[in-house]
């Protein structure tokens, strides 16, 4: 007979008192600051935990059961988990703009040509696959590129009142781009002040449903748009991309003194086309140096957040419309968005409260 039947009060606090002294699985986060214990009871030798996390990371679920395996062993007579997640993501934006949005995510970097717009894509849609509710915004006003990553093209943006537009949906996420609204071989000849008008009416008159997260994927540079936007977008955290060459880099840098200027958190450095990776032998080749987004993440004082390869795959399946995430969902690169993901989700969690900001670009 084990320390517990059915007394499931005696059974939480126990557990939770291990829970105390754990990390988030490959993280140095407490554990009880991602995770609440919801719910524990002893059935028939099965283990039944409900838990509620602030952070997209219903895919974890497997490895879950295993961490809490180990973790509960000999607290209480199991011989299985039967677990339940509820992902409860916590609002940071508290303004009065975008009020049906939690978290507003930036994507940015110093310079164009890094892969920025990919890496939006498959960041929304892996938070999407942690079990959070995800928007997606295109803010590159003269070059939209989201229609076509998400394989909507010919979409057009509808509005039931007249007024706002109903973001369109494709792979889950809620998605807007000015893509949606020009003919994609029109050219977008607009002076800064046009260009920074138009990008406010893409997030304040979409109608967006309630989102966890509103991943925005900023153009390149220090602009315009960006200078406008630094007071009205009630931005959570940013996220910086970069590649591991020296000019990559220096642009990177100059990102992340824009944003500390005006007092956005930056949650992560992504290195992008870090390694490539031998089909037959599996060895890692360092094609545009080594270790340069680290370095950078080091001198700025922010999290390297992840590796990212360089694959033809990647590019080709963000130009068919079908990114990693859903093409290859069990690749290598999948597992690294998801991780990416969850490093940024964590970070952003740590942000207490809304700071009204901006952003940099692709």
């Amino acid at each position: 007979m084990g320390l517990f039947s059915n007394n499931d009060k005696s059974l939480v606090l126990t557990l939770q008192s291990l829970m105390k002294k754990a990390t988030f699985p490959n993280s140095a986060s407490p554990l009880l600051s991602l995770i609440n214990l919801d719910r524990a009871r002893l059935k028939k030798g099965i283990l039944e935990l409900d838990i509620s996390a602030e952070i997209p990371c219903a895919h974890q679920q497997g490895e879950f059961v295993d961490y809490f395996s180990e973790l509960f062993h000999g607290a209480a007579d199991f011989t299985d988990i039967d677990l339940t997640i509820d992902i409860d993501i916590k609002r940071v934006n508290h303004s009065e703009k975008l009020t049906q949005v939690k978290q507003i995510i930036m994507v940015a970097s110093g310079k164009g040509g890094v892969g920025k717009s990919t890496t939006s894509v498959n960041l929304a849609l892996a938070l999407a696959h942690g079990g959070a509710r995800v928007g997606l915004l295109d803010a590159d006003i003269y070059g939209p590129s989201l229609p076509t990553m998400v394989g909507a093209v010919q979409a057009k943006p509808v509005s039931k009142d007249g007024k706002l537009l109903d973001p369109v949906v494709a792979h889950g996420l809620n998605t807007m781009s000015l893509g949606f609204l020009v003919d994609e071989n029109d050219a977008t000849v607009w002076r800064g002040p046009m260009a920074s008008r138009a990008l406010g009416q893409l997030i304040y008159e979409t109608q967006w449903p309630t989102l966890d997260y509103l991943v925005v994927d900023m153009p390149p540079g220090t602009g315009d748009i960006q200078l406008t936007m630094s007071s009205d977008v009630p931005v959570s955290g940013a996220v910086v991309v970069t590649t591991p060459q020296n000019l990559a880099l220096k642009d990177a840098q100059k990102g992340i003194s824009m944003f500390n200027k005006v007092d956005v958190p930056v949650i992560g450095v992504i290195e992008n086309m870090s390694y490539h990776e031998c089909d037959n032998c599996g060895h890692h080749s360092h094609l545009f140096g080594e270790e340069g987004g680290r370095a950078l993440a080091q001198r700025a004082k922010v999290e390297l957040v992840g590796h990212l390869p360089l694959s033809g795959d990647i590019g080709h399946d963000v130009d068919n419309g079908r990114p990693t995430l859903i093409s290859q969902p069990d690749s290598g690169a999948a597992k690294a968005y998801l991780a990416i993901a969850v490093r940024c989700a964590i970070n952003l969690n740590k942000t207490n409260q809304s700071i009204p900001s901006l952003i940099i670009g692709e």
